[in-house]
């Protein structure tokens, strides 16, 4: 078959040729190891799997209000206090309004560069008049925009070509970058997917504004691992650290209540012990009994009370249940499941668990209690926090620092243990 004929349009599009070889490289060829900067915020450092990576790109996603700004302006002090440079550009509000909220955080005398600007091109001209920053924060990603792309700022196409640029920046000239991006009414980050792409780190910075703790969660981590958390707790002077989370999550009364069972969640290499609280509620008449779920799956409960009633003969269907995770936090770790149905037996028994005990393992729909991972971990954390006593699948180990340990091969072996 004869090759068509060139035109105009075939010769200005065709990109096998004019261009300039690459040169490939194997991959066992030495490289510069990796170097991280501390922040000087060590949940902030732990989240990001050690520090910040020069020449990385991060966009950190969150509810209005919840601290963004006020997180990235306290690690850019700690930076610039280090003697490093930090740029804080921001789109959003003017300086003043920035200095304002550094004097009540005490970060008035931190050598932060700060701006209000917009414009992408201003910006990366500024920079490039002087040696590049450690750290530059642009606070928000949706208010920039670049003169090369028609459009109002926060469109599809300036949120990407404004990023593209400032990415671009930070990695020829080895800056750490920080994007704050908006989110969506579901809780994801605004605009083109894309942006998710383009960046090395994805974080989320979550938490109720009700509720006292923020957790930073990374997404997409490519310098590190993408389960680990930082905890903040906001206080007045900002957001303060917290090394252990377990105490924001547990009430501390010293007599047990029934319907109350402690679970230890695992988030990365951290634990974290919640408290789980149920309630059943007896119907007198034949209406349609209420599921309310704070915090846990209400598909995942609806399956449990079904395990309960059809492996272990509970009756749940004529009342109504409430379950809550005490604090506001929010459980996804399916080894929850032993320690939700333990509270649902203790509130329908009203028979309060033993005090002290924590509760771990998967339940699958045959009612068998399934191992979970890290368990160890698990209770050494319990174990540390004062806890005596900790009930998971029958093939959990040994006890660990003077704990207790029940091992459960199935459902109705809790129930035994609870109606005891």
């Amino acid at each position: 078959m004869e090759d068509a004929p060139e035109t105009r349009f075939t010769a200005k599009h065709d990109l096998s040729g004019g261009g300039r070889a690459i040169a490939f490289e194997s991959l066992d060829a030495p490289t510069q190891p990796l170097t991280r900067r501390k922040t000087g915020l060590e949940e902030f450092d732990r989240a990001l799997g050690g520090g910040i990576v020069p020449g990385s790109a991060i966009l950190m996603g969150g509810e209005p209000g919840i601290g963004k700004s006020t997180l990235l302006l306290q690690a850019a002090a700690a930076i610039a206090r280090s003697g490093n440079d930090a740029v804080y550009v921001s789109g959003e509000e003017a300086t003043g309004q920035v200095r304002l909220r550094a004097g009540r955080l005490g970060l008035a005398d931190a050598p932060i560069r700060l701006a209000a600007a917009t414009s992408v091109r201003d910006i990366l001209t500024t920079l490039a008049q002087g040696a590049p920053p450690a750290l530059l924060v642009i606070d928000s990603i949706q208010t920039m925009h670049s003169d090369m792309i028609e459009g109002a700022p926060g469109t599809v196409s300036q949120v990407r070509a404004s990023a593209f640029e400032l990415i671009r920046y930070a990695k020829e000239n080895g800056v750490a970058l920080v994007l704050v991006g908006h989110v969506t009414k579901d809780g994801n980050i605004a605009g083109p997917r894309v942006l998710e792409h383009m960046v090395d780190v994805v974080m989320s910075f979550e938490g109720e504004r009700s509720h006292q703790y923020r957790i930073l969660r990374a997404l997409k981590n490519r310098f590190g691992a993408v389960d680990e958390i930082g905890v903040f707790a906001m206080e007045g002077h900002g957001l303060a650290e917290v090394s252990n989370p377990s105490m924001l999550f547990l009430s501390g009364r010293e007599e047990p209540l029934a319907g109350s069972a402690v679970f230890p969640a695992l988030e990365g290499t951290r634990p974290v012990l919640v408290e789980i609280q149920a309630l059943i509620v007896r119907l007198q008449s034949g209406a349609t009994p209420r599921r309310a779920v704070v915090g846990w799956d209400s598909g995942r409960l609806a399956m449990l009370l079904a395990v309960l009633e059809s492996r272990c003969g509970l009756n749940f269907s004529s009342a109504e249940v409430y379950l809550n995770v005490a604090g506001g936090y929010r459980l996804a770790d399916p080894a929850a499941d032993l320690a939700v149905a333990a509270a649902l037996v203790s509130a329908l028994a009203d028979k309060p668990l033993p005090l002290r005990s924590t509760w771990f393992g998967e339940v699958s729909l045959s009612g068998e209690v399934r191992p979970v991972a890290h368990a160890g971990l698990r209770m050494k954390e319990a174990a540390k926090l004062g806890f005596t006593q900790a009930t998971g699948p029958a093939d959990t180990g040994p006890a660990t620092n003077g704990l207790q340990v029940f091992g459960l091969k199935g459902l109705p072996a809790l129930v035994d243990r609870v109606m005891a």
